[in-house]
């Protein structure tokens, strides 16, 4: 079986690395970008199983990312990252998959991608 891939959106360099040597340690394939226009180009290129989306980011915030990947790809998997609880009650929350509150434990992401992306 071939390794699920994930798209981390993160404009921290160290949350970046991070999360992606997590997820990597738990067996996917991560692909990264910086901002947004990053995630939406290589998004275009390649087919991921899940896009995991910073929401504070310079330029393009986490939630147009997640409604433009979402035009891209209707059925696209969307985690969107944030360390601001708050944003659970937006109206933009429909352009996520699920919500994910960022810290240095991430237990919790990594169980939602597991949920999502083994839907």
């Amino acid at each position: 079986m071939s390794k699920k891939k994930i798209l981390v959106v993160e404009d921290e360099d160290n949350m970046r690395l991070l999360i992606t040597e997590e997820l990597e340690e738990s067996g996917y394939d991560v692909d990264e970008a910086r901002n947004g226009e990053e995630a939406l180009k290589k998004f275009r290129e390649k087919e991921y199983d899940l896009v995991t989306v910073d929401i504070e980011m310079p330029g393009m915030n986490g939630l147009e990312v997640a409604g433009k990947i979402r035009e891209i790809k209707k059925d696209a998997k969307i985690i969107i990252l944030t360390a601001y609880s708050h944003y659970k009650s937006d109206l933009a929350s429909w352009a996520a998959d699920a919500y994910v509150v960022k810290s240095s434990d991430l237990t919790e992401l990594k169980d939602t991608i597991a949920k999502i992306i083994n839907m």
